[in-house]
């Protein structure tokens, strides 16, 4: 793909955005350097992110400070296994006026708006869940016959507690390939764990500041797809998905040992937004090999699935994953 020299200082002047972005975050969110990355590449690629990590480590905090530095109007639903789709989307209620007469006048739910937390979303019930699956998707929801659109740009940050199980439902595979990637929230390192002690614990706490607007945001989405994508960057794409697939013919043997069932064409689409993301963010004018490795995991993980040898052989997809994409780019660069 032939690249778009006017295209350089408008990418040139978003990654200094970019920078500023991460370290205004950083203010509130200490440490954790490559979550913020990620979770900005979903953004600049236009999607929702998926945040599994155990409690206490900053998801919530992450959210709200994300909401204030992008200049978004952010709301927050804690998932609960009594809430009901209405309590998420809103409804009509009938109301009477001074003259008598009554009409139907709608009330909306926290969904309207640009940046939604939806905090454990494994613990609503399966009929909440499906509830986001429209707005995710086309940012709309139909609602007595009517559709109404949502907040530009529109975006789900939800979280996740991997270890606890009991009274959750697991995520459809039709909700989880909605999210554009999926983050791991690990323990912070113990230089890292000392500062949020310090930062946290005194009488004033460090604060945030707007970097970006919504109009802005949507303007650096726009950008990001007009970022040239080279060839061989595309093919490197398509092999790594296709080889993820154990029913394709290019699958290696590991993925058709331990792969249940892989990636469609969404995880394609989600890895050339998320590529181009992770080269603006690391100051380069178009992706690379090494942003595909980067961002194979994120994109992938939630989009396969082991069979249960696998399991029971205690495989990871994160390994099988890594394996797959080293092979896929050591056989572009030899070709």
């Amino acid at each position: 793909m032939t690249e778009d020299t006017t295209l350089v200082p408008e990418i040139e002047a978003l990654g200094d955005r970019l920078s500023q972005a991460k370290q205004s975050i950083s203010r509130r969110f200490i440490g954790q350097d490559r979550v913020v990355e990620l979770v900005l590449a979903s953004m600049l690629g236009g999607g929702h992110a998926l945040l599994i990590g155990l409690p206490g480590l900053g998801k919530t905090r992450l959210v709200e400070t994300l909401s204030t530095v992008m200049g978004l109007n952010g709301n927050r639903i804690q998932f609960t296994p009594d809430l009901m789709p209405a309590d998420i989307l809103g409804s009509e209620v009938l109301e009477t006026s001074d003259d008598g007469s009554r009409a139907f006048r709608f009330i909306e739910g926290p969904i309207f708006c640009q940046l939604l937390m939806a905090d454990e979303i494994n613990r609503a019930s399966p009929r909440t869940q499906s509830a986001l699956l429209q707005a995710m998707q086309e940012k709309e929801v139909t609602i007595a016959g009517q559709h109404r659109p949502l907040g530009v740009p529109f975006h789900v940050l939800a979280t996740q507690n991997p270890i606890e199980q009991e009274g959750t439902y697991p995520l459809p595979e039709a909700q989880l390939d909605r999210f554009l990637v999926q983050i791991d929230v690990p323990y912070p390192d113990r230089s890292t764990e000392r500062d949020i002690l310090i930062a946290t614990t005194g009488s004033s706490e460090e604060a945030s500041t707007e970097v970006f607007t919504a109009p802005e945001l949507l303007a650096a989405q726009a950008l990001l797809r007009r970022m040239p994508v080279g060839d061989a960057i595309v093919e490197m794409i398509l092999d790594l998905v296709r080889a993820c697939r154990p029913e394709d013919p290019s699958a290696p043997d590991i993925v058709r040992e331990t792969v249940s069932w892989g990636p469609g064409p969404r995880a394609a689409q989600a890895l050339m937004l998320t590529v181009r993301a992770e080269a603006l963010l690391n100051g380069r004018l178009a992706p690379s090999p090494e942003d595909i490795m980067a961002m194979a995991v994120p994109v992938l993980e939630h989009r396969m699935a082991l069979s249960f040898a696998a399991r029971a052989r205690g495989e990871r997809l994160t390994n099988v994953i890594e394996q797959v994409a080293s092979s896929s780019l050591r056989v572009q660069a030899a070709a």
